[in-house]
């Protein structure tokens, strides 16, 4: 039997192709659109998951799973599996090392009365040093207010990191209100059963000007180094290098969280130093470092910042560097007015990885350079508000870099990841890598090569060469080589 045929006839072949190419258009209008309304949020998607979790929570129980289901899928496509790491990387921050032999009168301290009489009666000169021990504290804070000489600081040693504790049960451990102060190879610790209590391990304040604190650990305190003035004073031209800052738990405090708090200050040169897992707990904000209150010229180099690395997906948010930070009390500022946060700032060859938000901010800040960083797992590099002016070059983002409220942003040679590829789960900064998530930073594929813009050294205290590798650092390997 002879099976029918329909034939199809031009007129409905005309009207399937139309039927296709409408499709096809509605398809094309809605990436479009997708596109447009990611930019016009402007936010990454780990910022947004957080935001519509807390929108839904309150609403009808469908609304509330819908709002979790959300914020957990955002935040996989933009940082994949957030893990805690079993320990901190051994090759950033304060090392065991001998210390330089003490030049000067030197004056042996072997108990804590010791070391506060120590401190009273200290002259230019004077190497106060703490034989091996665990010294504990409380009461007031230890007074350092006699002043060094440039020629002569006052220090405060250990021979050997590690083999001298001191434990601070105090709101403030140093409080250093003279100049000419050194302190190298402490390890400090915050005793306090409540977090509102273990407050600084230094403050650094008023006249103490050309303060080093220098291959020290620090740990569990809400501002480790908190740096401002006092008085009409300001503690100007200090030094914060090669230490390693942290905490063990998220810190329970009503109080900022900022292991290095810097109000009003000018030209400290802070480098080398690891800073990680600063998250206080509940919905707040806490920084890794920041220079804010009106100061001027200082220095964020070569410096590891990891947000959150043993202590991982606690709700908040947390940012790695920043000039201005959350913005200033008018009456703690430099001129009284805090028009600008800070001027003339550099942030140069740091690693900064594994933030919940930015990885830098730049708040009211003008004239900002922002050069050769490596930016691994954050929202990327924002610059905000009308005052602020960023030149941001060289850089490796994994993420985007923007600038929102009239702020001008002059950036070129850098490698950023668009809005929309995290949107999608696309991460081609971290696809340079062996492994980004667990700072395995060896090049699979090396980034494209510029011209440095910046005498700093890179990462791994190397010079950089004529034509320089975007980011942080030349070769990895390098950095993990440390003695």
């Amino acid at each position: 039997m002879a099976r029918a045929t329909t034939a199809i006839g031009p007129g409905t072949r005309r009207r399937r192709s139309l039927g296709l190419c409408l499709i096809a258009l509605a398809g094309v209008i809605a990436c479009v659109l997708a596109v447009e309304a990611i930019d016009r949020i402007g936010v990454a998607p780990r910022l947004l998951g957080p935001y519509l979790e807390r929108r839904a929570s309150g609403h009808a129980p469908w609304i509330e799973t819908f709002g979790r289901w959300a914020h957990a899928q955002l935040v996989r496509l933009d940082r994949g599996e957030v893990l805690p790491n079993a320990r901190l990387p051994s090759w950033a921050g304060a090392h065991v090392a001998a210390a330089a032999p003490a030049s000067g009168r030197f004056v042996g301290v072997s108990t804590a009365q010791e070391l506060q009489g120590a401190l009273a009666a200290a002259a230019p000169g004077d190497a106060i040093t703490l034989a091996p021990g665990t010294y504990r504290f409380t009461g007031l804070a230890l007074e350092a207010a006699r002043a060094g000489t440039e020629a002569a600081p006052i220090v405060v040693r250990a021979d050997v990191l590690g083999t001298v504790t001191l434990e601070f049960e105090l709101v403030e451990g140093f409080r250093v209100t003279a100049p000419h102060w050194r302190f190298e190879n402490l390890s400090i610790r915050g005793a306090c059963a409540s977090h509102d209590v273990c407050e600084h391990a230094f403050h650094v304040v008023g006249g103490a000007r050309h303060v080093v604190i220098r291959n020290n650990e620090l740990r569990d305190f809400n501002a480790h180094i908190k740096i401002n003035g006092a008085g009409g004073r300001f503690p100007d031209h200090g030094r914060i290098e090669n230490n390693t800052l942290f905490n063990t738990a998220p810190r329970a405090t009503r109080v900022p969280v900022t292991p290095i708090d810097l109000v009003a200050a000018s030209h400290w040169h802070i480098e080398g130093n690891l800073i990680a897992d600063f998250v206080r707990a509940g919905e707040a904000t806490s920084y890794g470092a920041f220079a804010k209150g009106g100061g001027s010229g200082n220095r964020f180099v070569r410096n590891v910042v990891l947000c959150e690395w043993r202590l991982r997906g606690a709700p908040g948010s947390r940012v790695g560097l920043s000039f201005g930070g959350g913005g200033s009390d008018a009456k703690g500022c430099r001129d009284g007015r805090c028009i600008t946060e800070h001027e003339d700032g550099l942030m140069a060859a740091n690693l900064i990885a594994s933030c919940s938000d930015e990885g830098i901010y730049i708040k009211r800040a003008p004239r900002t350079r922002v050069l050769h960083n490596t930016v691994l797992d954050t929202a990327g590099v924002y610059v905000r508000h009308a005052e602020s002016s960023a030149r941001v070059a060289g850089n490796l983002v994994d993420g985007p870099i923007r600038a929102r409220e009239g702020a001008i942003l002059e950036a070129h040679d850098n490698f950023a990841t668009a809005l929309l590829w995290l949107y999608l789960g696309r991460h081609p900064v971290r696809d340079l890598f062996v492994d980004a998530v667990a700072l395995d930073l060896r090049f699979r594929t090396p980034p494209e090569r510029t011209e440095p813009g910046t005498e700093a050294a890179d990462l791994c205290g190397a010079a950089r060469p004529r034509s320089a590798a975007l980011g942080a650092f030349e070769d990895f390997a390098a950095c993990t080589r440390r003695p």
